[in-house]
């Protein structure tokens, strides 16, 4: 059985991986390409091999911890900052966590919650460990140690939207994301999701184009040795941002930081974009364990309005990702 998800992963990997990389170069160049080799230090990818199927106790009652613990900018779903402490009160605002805990109760999984890094220093009674529109720096040794030895040992990460904005400055993490970082991002507005890979459990389920709002992240590095699940089809965009009259996000959240001073024009290069392969989705092995990716999830109506454009799709990507970190289905195949 091994052997022949083996082998299904090399040749999936070997079809979408130059795909890749020659249509996220078809705008402004190979984005990449004077970064140098991206060498993590780990085994990676879409080789089940790169995954440690050690001995251990059977599961019986499944549970995921989320964390959201902003360093920075905070984004409006998170609500106002939680309490020190493994799940304190939440309010209204705290859409997000919120959301979650739906997801995992409608499921039947257990769900812890904290924005404290202390409770961060023992993973091992968790499946899955989310990180949802964390920012910066948002672990102390302790903390990173812990999330290294949990992956190492067979440990279920899910990053989702700002988790791609943490811990720029820890390769480790960088790798755990696919060998990839946020860069800048677009307008929020309108665009269509596609999905490239409908045999994953976070995809099988879904249509194969849907709507949704979102920021959609551009990258640098862009993702590699990864299985792309899913892309935005950049030519869905309207040329402008949102119609005025649309409902913002929400007012700024008390404690985010506020720029010191106005931003001069940039002189600097602009991100080009990425073309006719914009992935938004995608999984890897990495050191270990299992790690599933998405830039999205920016809209706190994902949670809040099942009528929203691409709440239903998100929330079931989301569910299937889990699953397949968990154990619960196939990952990343």
């Amino acid at each position: 059985m091994r052997k022949t998800l083996f082998l299904a992963a090399i040749a999936a990997s070997a079809v979408a991986a130059p795909m890749a990389q020659a249509q996220y170069r078809a705008k402004g160049g190979d984005l990449d390409g004077n970064l140098g080799k991206m060498d993590y230090g780990v085994c990676r990818g879409v080789d089940p091999k790169c995954y440690h199927d050690w001995a251990r106790a059977k599961t019986t009652e499944y549970r995921v911890l989320l964390y959201t613990r902003t360093g920075t900018s905070r984004h409006a779903n998170l609500g106002p900052l939680l309490p020190p402490g493994m799940n304190p009160p939440l309010t209204d605002a705290n859409v997000a966590q919120k959301g979650m805990i739906k997801l995992a109760t409608d499921n039947g999984w257990k769900i812890d919650y904290t924005e404290d890094v202390t409770q961060l220093a023992n993973l091992e009674g968790y499946n899955a460990v989310i990180f949802f529109s964390t920012s910066r720096d948002i672990l102390d040794d302790t903390a990173k140690t812990a999330l290294r030895q949990y992956m190492r040992a067979g440990g279920g990460f899910v990053g989702i939207h700002n988790a791609f904005g943490t811990l720029y400055n820890w390769p480790y993490y960088e790798g755990l994301l696919g060998g990839a970082n946020f860069y800048t991002h677009d307008p929020l507005r309108p665009g269509e999701v596609v999905v490239v890979d409908s045999k994953d459990a976070s995809t099988k389920a879904l249509p194969k184009r849907w709507k949704m709002t979102d920021e959609w992240y551009n990258l640098v590095p862009f993702p590699t040795g990864v299985r792309f699940l899913a892309t935005v089809d950049e030519k869905s965009w309207p040329v402008t941002r949102l119609p005025a009259g649309t409902p913002p996000e929400g007012p700024p959240t008390p404690g985010a930081l506020v720029p010191p001073r106005p931003r001069y024009p940039s002189v600097i290069g602009k991100h080009p974009g990425h073309g006719d392969f914009h992935p938004v989705a995608w999984c890897q092995y990495y050191d270990g364990g299992k790690a599933w990716l998405t830039t999205l999830g920016h809209d706190s109506r994902l949670f809040t309005d099942p009528s929203f454009a691409g709440a239903t799709e998100f929330n079931k990507m989301i569910t299937g990702a889990l699953k397949s970190v968990m154990g619960i289905e196939t990952f990343c195949q």
